[in-house]
């Protein structure tokens, strides 16, 4: 009995390997026995297995005892708090870290994609940075530079069969996906911000043809148009994916199971992440339920115990209820509460309007970016902005903070306003040697320490951690510090661009929860759908240099966006030109898909002639009339036969000269129209 067993579904690449209980601590075994299995592991991988895994860091143990199974076509959300081991899951199935106990078993040669974290300043362009990702597109294409005319035709076939010669159109594709303009594609990369560099990491990992994708937080640098584009594109992935994300609709979207990671545990649902939610609250009623009646056992054994241990004639009847307490697996209390929790204070009073805005113009260095705004925010305006990257929001949000000033028209300012402005940079601004609390006690000095360390508390820094310096503080915990300082100081006018970047689920819902309970105006740019969805009663579509009322709500968003993507021509402007330069180079690789179809014909032709020979032979030999006496009947037999065979062979063979030709008049059609 080997312990484990092969599940046929109709096609090869379906086999799965399901674990028999006996094997659960002989993973070591199973690893070995899947490198003997080649026949199942040279296509697509069909499932990964976690056995008895554990991990421990530092004295910290992560997860322990871990049995997990993940098969072909599942979409998987890893979520769990932050420091819980999403991250370090991630790096145990890469093999940059290592379990201490029980293993993670991926058959061979599986090829993993990841998301790089670093982007080397390159002169490569932005499209063959993205095309880098496909590991094997660049093997061939390297080996034709040097290769010879035997071994050209070869290669030339390899490179059809993955699709290589419209490989740098889905670079292109995928890169304008995620927000990238057409003109910027042949940019050198070392040219592109952090953030940009962090999409052309995703594009990459996206190129590669893998079995694996890991994706942790890949929403972080992008906006929504790029969000909803990712999530139609991940649905459509053929292996596996396991995706770490704090966005709550992306995960809905994408996943179509949930491993979450609680008390040193990873428990698997079945849905996305809303039916996750549901399933867990049931488990945790059905547990608090459990404790609670077990609690209750427990008491009245006690209460027996007490009552009878002195008594001889009841002392056996006391002993054995001991033991049943000693036997007993004590279940734990359901335990959801967050340690984030804080509300925004009432808001100072101030003028009705807040501001007014008359055809206004706002950019830098004189360009504008924004023109002819017009534009009134009243207290307890909610206010969502929405439109594609680069389009002008958060120039807008920093015009409203006074971060720049109007290049025309005019701004009416009221009386009273306090603004409490959060970007990315000013995570940047704190001050690394001084503590959360420190930065707290800069901005009100009258504060008394302990409300301070009250307050602080609800944005996750209790004890010591508030006073401990920001420097080694992660994008989460300066990100919560930013906006621990702004709810401080009471803002009548709170603006808020892309605030939940590095902050997890938990917060997010706090986040949320407070902005809902908000009574200041609000104006926000967010790809965080929930956030918007949840928090704003209006929407502003900021596109084409203008800023206009969007009559519709997030669903029509994505849509128009969908729709969008799907009339667009993958290699068009956006002012919709046809790009003639990509149409060229379409065309030169049209041609070089003739080179391998012709040697095909050739060979083929051959073949073909070489047939027509046996079949004349064979045709000469069975006209001879000696060939139909007695004493040649097991010859003559043998002759019909392989008259037979090579009848079907020669037909065989004339049906693939004629798709083949076929085929070469449809790419000689396509080139005269190109």
């Amino acid at each position: 009995m080997l312990g484990f067993i092969l599940q046929p579904n109709l096609r090869k690449t379906d086999f799965q390997i399901s674990p028999s209980p006996s094997l659960l601590k002989r993973g070591a075994i199973l690893k070995r026995l899947l490198s003997f299995l080649p026949e199942i592991q040279t296509e697509t991988i069909t499932v990964i297995n976690f056995f008895n895994l554990s991990l421990q860091r530092g004295t910290r143990l992560l997860f322990s005892d871990v049995n997990l199974q993940i098969h072909r076509q599942q979409r998987v959300g890893l979520t769990g708090a932050n420091g819980t081991g999403k991250s370090s899951l991630f790096q145990l199935v890469l093999g940059t870290l290592h379990s201490d106990a029980g293993d993670v078993l991926i058959p061979a040669n599986t090829t993993i994609a990841h998301v790089a974290q670093e982007t080397p300043a390159s002169d490569l362009s932005a499209v063959d940075y993205v095309l880098q990702g496909d590991v094997e597109l660049c093997q061939i294409e390297a080996e034709l530079e040097n290769a010879d005319d035997d071994r050209l035709a070869t290669l030339h076939e390899q490179l059809a069969n993955i699709d290589g010669y419209t490989a740098r159109s889905h670079a292109a594709r995928l890169l304008h996906g995620l927000g990238f303009q057409s003109s910027e594609i042949t940019l050198p990369v070392k040219t592109f911000s952090g953030g940009w560099r962090m999409r052309l990491n995703l594009a990459q990992a996206l190129m590669c043809r893998s079995d694996l994708l890991l994706l942790d937080e890949p929403t972080n640098h992008l906006d929504m148009d790029a969000v909803i584009w990712l999530e139609q594109w991940l649905k459509n992935y053929p292996g596996i994916l396991m995706l770490v994300s704090h966005d709550r609709e992306f995960l809905d979207a994408v996943v179509t199971h949930i491993a979450h990671i609680e008390h040193q545990s990873i428990t698997a649902y079945t849905g996305n992440y809303s039916a996750f939610e549901k399933q867990r609250a049931e488990k945790l009623a059905q547990q608090q339920a459990a404790h609670e009646k077990q609690q209750r056992e427990i008491k009245h054994l006690h209460k027996y115990i007490d009552r009878f241990r002195a008594q001889a004639t009841k002392a056996r009847q006391a002993q054995s209820r001991l033991k049943m307490l000693d036997r007993m697996d004590i279940i734990t209390a359901a335990h959801v509460d967050s340690q984030f929790q804080f509300d925004f204070p009432v808001p100072q009073r101030c003028s009705d309007p807040l501001l007014a805005m008359d055809g206004v113009s706002v950019g830098y260095d004189a360009t504008p970016i924004l023109s002819k705004i017009t534009l009134s925010i009243r207290p307890g305006n909610r206010i969502g902005l929405l439109g594609p990257n680069g389009a002008g929001k958060s120039t807008l949000i920093r015009l409203l903070a006074e971060e720049l000033k109007p290049l025309g028209g005019d701004v009416t300012w009221g009386k009273g306003i306090v603004s409490g402005y959060f970007a990315q940079h000013q995570l940047e601004q704190l001050d690394p040697e001084a503590s959360a609390l420190l930065h707290l006690q800069r901005i009100d000095k009258t504060a008394q320490e302990q409300a301070l360390r009250d307050f602080l508390g609800g944005f996750g820094f209790k004890g010591e951690r508030a006073d401990e310096p920001v420097a080694p503080f992660s994008g989460g915990e300066k990100s919560r510090l930013v906006l621990a300082m702004l709810v401080w100081q009471k803002p009548n006018l709170l603006l808020l661009d892309e605030p939940t970047n590095h902050l997890d689920l938990e917060m997010r819902h706090a986040l949320t929860m407070a902005l809902q309970g908000y009574e200041g105006a609000l104006v926000i740019v967010s790809h965080d759908r929930h956030l918007l969805r949840t928090c704003t009663d209006e929407l502003y579509l900021v596109h084409d240099g203008s800023c206009d009322t969007y009559n519709g709500d997030l669903d029509d968003y994505r849509k128009t966006i969908l729709e969008k993507e799907k009339t667009e021509s993958e290699l068009n402007n956006l002012n919709g030109k046809p790009d003639r330069k990509q149409q060229r180079r379409n065309a030169a690789e049209q041609r070089k898909k003739l080179q391998p179809i012709n040697n095909k014909i050739k060979k083929i032709e051959r073949r073909i002639e070489a047939l027509q020979k046996q079949q004349n032979e064979l045709e000469k030999q069975l006209s001879d009339s000696a060939i139909y006496a007695d004493s040649e009947k097991e010859r003559l037999k043998s002759l019909l036969l392989e008259q037979v065979e090579t009848k079907e062979k020669l037909e065989m063979q004339e049906l693939e000269w004629l798709e083949l030709n076929e085929e070469l008049e449809d790419i000689t059609a396509s080139l005269t129209e190109a």
